[in-house]
């Protein structure tokens, strides 16, 4: 008979080593013999882990599966209709986004760095007085690959945006075959048809080749010829979509437990931990308890989407809640109750995890072992505003992860960069890498003294591209920060250009530095201080009290409040 481990969702190979008593590396051995590459921090699907586990002489016991058929004991009241969730999937700068903002009518693409969307975002549109939508928008570059997965198994439709004047990119494929593995009907949207090389009949063939005919080519797959720059098609597509939604016929039981799926999650001094759910049956009150597998919590708060604090919320609307301990996985399933007593499947799941401890503890001291007998590792710490972002850098990581020089990851987490990552980085010698985060004043102070490495990023490929960098020995750069200053106002000389007047408030100004403009704690700009003025003289160094005037070379789109970061780079070859 084997033994049975107890999952409420679905786990990484490292979380999988803990609970068996096995070497992560065994696991992923076992993974690759069957065809299928995974990372060390990538979750394993249903079937996968079924198969892994029983090679290993186990038993997966499903403790979400339990509750809902416990739940579905209860005697069922007449159902009523819910709104269809529709996830928009497609490759970076396909039109996604854009599709979106027109059919919302407001500037969502403005919000995002570059126009492009970094994590799941989740949006109600009523279109008409008998019709409401709910998207899910999701990012199309290839390290979000987990994401948009999760996303697919918790939405009821698929519309897959292809630019028509491009082709059909990878992680356009992947998105099908997640939409096609969870069993959700797709809906082709054929977008940029206002460009003079768009190429329909070219988009048609090579779906055709996939084996995904469309209807006009007498398949059984709808789709639709759009510009979202433009508009043209846009409705017809919705009304596509509305009777896609008829034809699955989407009920809830407005008397059971609310379950539904986690979309994102993040952590805030103010607020702690806050999640944004979907509920897909049942209704969820304020007051409830909340169990997201060994997370949980009740329900303080709840906000929609314009930030009005409601009473309950029904299926297949996005809302914001508060009160969690802790910031569970996007795509995670919740489970409401409506006393505390209900969480005794928790207690048994935890307590499984404490006595894995002690094997986890071997483990890791195995590890140790071999690291000491293996070539050098980049020892890393990531931060990074969401969780969704956390688990897609930690895929990017071990893809981009060298046999001679492997990266080391020592933690990884939600929340901004504070000192005591700092203490962290100097005690492991790591390198602080952020994501769509802040540095803390006393963070940077301390790590200017610790010599230690903070770099912040916006957008994820850029992340990518340095780290490969570094990895490869083309650029081992430490950023040695001189100071900072505020921008008061702003003027134009003839011979210069726009200066803006400043006051320096940490450090000082450093003529010829390299800059990064800050605006609401976010990087805008990186470029060069041109020209370095007080009292009009030209200057080399301005210190922290001063006045001074600071021209950026090659950018212009100043505003009163910017922060302008002086610093040099040290090559630390």
């Amino acid at each position: 008979m084997k033994n049975k481990i107890r999952i409420f969702n679905l786990i990484t190979i490292k979380e999988l080593a803990s609970l068996t008593n096995v070497r992560k590396e065994e696991i992923r051995k076992i993974c690759s013999s069957l065809g299928i590459k995974v990372s060390f921090y990538q979750r394993l699907d249903y079937d996968l882990l079924t198969l892994v586990a029983s090679d290993l002489g186990y038993e997966v016991e499903w403790i979400d599966k339990q509750i809902i058929r416990r739940k579905n004991k209860l005697k069922m009241q007449a159902s009523l209709s819910r709104d269809p969730v529709i996830i928009l999937l497609g490759h970076v700068d396909h039109g996604k986004t854009s599709l979106l903002d027109y059919i919302k009518r407001s500037k969502v693409n403005y919000e995002e760095y570059g126009g492009i969307t970094q994590n799941i975002g989740v949006y109600k549109v009523n279109i008409n007085k008998n019709n409401s939508l709910t998207f899910i928008d999701t990012p199309g570059h290839e390290a979000f690959m987990a994401m948009r997965y999760r996303g697919t198994q918790i939405t009821d439709i698929a519309v897959v945006v292809i630019a028509t004047d491009e082709d059909i990119m990878q992680p356009t494929d992947e998105a099908i075959n997640n939409a096609k593995s969870v069993g959700i009907p797709i809906i082709f949207a054929f977008n940029k048809i206002d460009k003079k090389n768009s190429d329909i009949d070219k988009i048609r063939r090579k779906l055709a080749e996939r084996n995904l005919l469309v209807e006009e080519w007498g398949g059984a797959y709808q789709s639709q010829e759009i510009s979202a720059k433009y508009g043209i098609g846009i409705d017809k597509l919705i009304e596509k979509i509305i009777l896609e939604a008829e034809l699955l016929d989407l009920k809830y039981s407005p008397e059971n437990f609310a379950v539904g799926s986690i979309i994102e999650s993040s952590l805030n001094k103010e607020n702690g931990y806050t999640a944004t759910i979907i509920i897909k049956d049942g209704i969820l009150t304020l007051g409830d308890y909340i169990l997201v597998g060994e997370i949980f919590g009740q329900v303080i708060k709840i906000l929609d989407e314009r930030g009005n604090q409601l009473k309950y919320v029904r299926p297949s609307r996005p809302v914001l809640i508060f009160g969690l301990n802790g910031a569970p996985a996007a795509g995670d399933i919740f489970h409401s109750y409506k006393t505390e007593k209900e969480f005794n499947p928790r207690f048994s799941y935890q307590k499984e995890q404490d006595l894995s401890h002690t094997s986890e503890v071997k483990q890791e001291k195995q590890e140790k072992q071999e690291k000491q007998e293996k070539p050098e590792k980049l020892n890393l710490i990531i931060k990074a505003d969401l969780n969704g972002s956390l688990e897609a850098l930690t895929e990017s990581l071990d893809k981009i992860s060298r046999k001679n020089q492997t990266i080391n990851l020592i933690s990884k987490s939600i929340g901004n960069i504070n000192e005591s990552d700092v203490l962290l980085a100097d005690t492991y010698k790591a390198m602080i890498v952020g994501f769509k985060v802040k540095i803390s004043s006393a963070a940077q102070k301390l790590a200017n003294n610790k010599k230690i490495l903070i770099k912040v990023y916006n957008i994820i490929y850029k992340l990518d591209k340095n780290l490969k960098e570094f990895l490869s020995h083309k650029a081992k750069i430490e950023e040695l920060i001189y100071g900072r200053a505020k921008i008061k106002t702003f003027f134009t000389l003839r011979k210069i250009g726009i200066v803006a007047g400043c006051i320096v408030l940490e450090g000082k100004m450093v003529r010829n530095s390299t800059i990064k403009l800050k605006r609401d704690d976010k990087i805008i700009y990186v470029g060069k201080l041109n020209s370095l003025k007080s009292f009009k003289k030209d200057v080399k160094v301005v210190k922290k009290g001063s006045e001074c005037g600071i021209n950026i070379t090659n950018f212009k789109n100043l505003k009163i409040g910017d922060i302008i970061e002086s610093y040099k780079e040290i090559d630390l070859r």
